[in-house]
């Protein structure tokens, strides 16, 4: 009988690892959309859209806004992607049991594939066999 849980237990960290994989490509590519803003406020800060034909430029600081926002976003969704890469990793190794909690925790506000996979990454990483395969000591959770 143990054998059949370390065996499921087993199955389900590899496929949950394969899909940080696949969370973590999705959201790197997503986090890739706002290039095209960042684009468009290098233009205005350089001045590619002064000759637009109503003699007016836009004002610098909407360049710049358009920069520093997309570039924020661009990052965290980058390095998001890092961390969910990682964890998928660490899933598969069977280290970092509360780096994968935690990762775990904040997909589930990426509706709604981080959703579906954090939650069921917390399902099955609060098991006493799975915390036991990570070298966690059980604490009766």
């Amino acid at each position: 009988m143990a054998m059949d849980h370390d065996n499921q237990d087993s199955e389900q960290l590899r496929l949950l690892s394969i899909f940080h994989y696949i969370v973590a490509g999705m959201l790197a590519l997503f986090s890739l959309f706002p290039v095209i803003h960042l684009a468009i406020g290098v233009g205005i800060v350089t001045g590619a859209f002064d000759g637009t034909g109503t003699g007016e430029a836009p004002p610098a600081f909407m360049g710049w806004l358009f920069i520093a926002i997309p570039l924020a976003f661009i990052a965290f969704g980058l390095t998001m992607a890092a961390f969910v890469a990682l964890a998928g990793r660490k899933l598969t190794q069977r280290r970092g049991h509360l780096f994968c909690l935690v990762v775990a925790g904040v997909e589930c506000c990426f509706f709604p594939f981080g959703t579906v996979l954090g939650v069921l990454t917390i399902l099955v990483l609060t098991r006493p066999t799975v915390r036991q395969a990570f070298g966690v000591a059980d604490s009766g959770i």
